[in-house]
């Protein structure tokens, strides 16, 4: 009889530590906060608009072209100079702002990744190109960033290169300024990043950790999904910079600059955050250092939602799942 109450008592014990710990570990419901998280989010495609007419030559075109240091005045920046895709780059050079082509030059702000960038609604911050071809042609002749001095100088020197002669000749298009960028354009086409929350929206339950389900669902309830939504987690809309609270820095006036229109002050083209625990520094100024002070900076000014620290943690924790498979991978290895 003593070892019968002394079973049970044990069973008892052992049953309320159970539920305790069970109880301070609450269980995320995967399913619904899958269902919750495809209403306002959606799969990256497999190709982006435009890439239909794309042949593989004008892609070889494009590629040769993108890494090519011969389309800056001083022939010591390419396109890959700011927006680096070799050696295991995200498509930025990790900088606050990038360094032009001249000595002593230096971008007012900071470069976007180029992954991804053809699903964009409009292209640079302040949304001044509607694509990448209109993109590509502005850095080219921009006298801080690439500094050549007007189209037909960048037709004459590319078109001295008997290897460019037979490529654009491959490619079945003349060789001027618009084919120029138009390849450019058909090369970025291709740079399409591949994570763990598509295959989380693609109906993997467990695709994401238990911290990175838990900094999902928060990003959700917070109102982070406010400005990031659609399959880029934004890049689909403006948005003051500052919404509720100023930001730091106002001296970027962002789309302003670009129409003078009043209400378009501290307008900003608002980021995609695919690859983002990749793309530091942060901001259009490059200004904020890191993930976590990116996401308190946000929350207070966008949302006036002040995170813990848990919070804080568990939303970059679903923001570094955002990251490409092969770039993880990669960086992996080489620490």
């Amino acid at each position: 009889m003593k070892n019968l109450i002394s079973f049970v008592l044990l069973l008892t014990i052992t049953s309320i530590i159970f539920i305790s710990c069970g109880d301070s570990k609450p269980e995320i419901d995967r399913m619904a906060l899958m269902t919750k998280a495809k209403a306002v989010f959606q799969q990256l495609p497999d190709k982006m608009p435009g890439s239909e007419n794309d042949t593989q030559e004008l892609i070889a075109l494009g590629e040769k072209l993108y890494f090519d240091v011969r389309l800056s005045k001083e022939n010591n920046q390419s396109c890959n100079t700011c927006h680096t895709i070799d050696n295991n780059g995200a498509g930025v050079d990790n900088l606050p702002t990038s360094p032009g082509s001249v000595e002593k030059t230096i971008g007012t702000r900071n470069s976007p990744t180029v992954f991804n960038a053809g699903f964009h609604f409009v292209q640079f911050w302040d949304g001044r190109s509607p694509d990448l071809k209109d993109q590509a042609k502005g850095p080219i002749l921009n006298p801080i960033e690439m500094g050549m001095p007007d189209e037909k100088s960048v037709e004459r020197k590319i078109g001295a290169i008997e290897e460019y002669q037979t490529m654009f000749k491959a490619a079945g298009i003349p060789l001027n300024y618009d084919n120029i960028a138009g390849a450019i354009a058909a090369f970025e086409r291709t740079l399409i990043t591949k994570d763990r929350f598509d295959m989380f929206l693609n109906g993997n339950p467990l695709a994401l950790t238990d911290k990175e389900a838990q900094g999902l669902a928060l990003f959700i309830d917070k109102g982070c999904t406010t400005c990031h939504t659609g399959a880029l987690l934004g890049g689909n809309m403006f948005q003051k910079m500052g919404l509720l609270k100023p930001y730091a820095d106002t001296t970027d006036k962002g789309k302003y600059d670009v129409t003078k229109v009043e209400t378009d002050k501290y307008m900003f083209k608002v980021p995609s955050l695919r690859n983002i625990a990749l793309t530091a520094p942060y901001f259009h100024d490059g200004k904020v250092p890191d993930l976590k002070s990116s996401v308190s900076v946000m929350s207070d000014i966008q949302l006036s939602q002040p995170l813990t620290e848990d919070e804080t943690a568990k939303i970059v924790a679903f923001l570094e799942s955002l990251s490409d498979i092969k770039l993880v991978k990669a960086d992996k290895k080489q620490k």
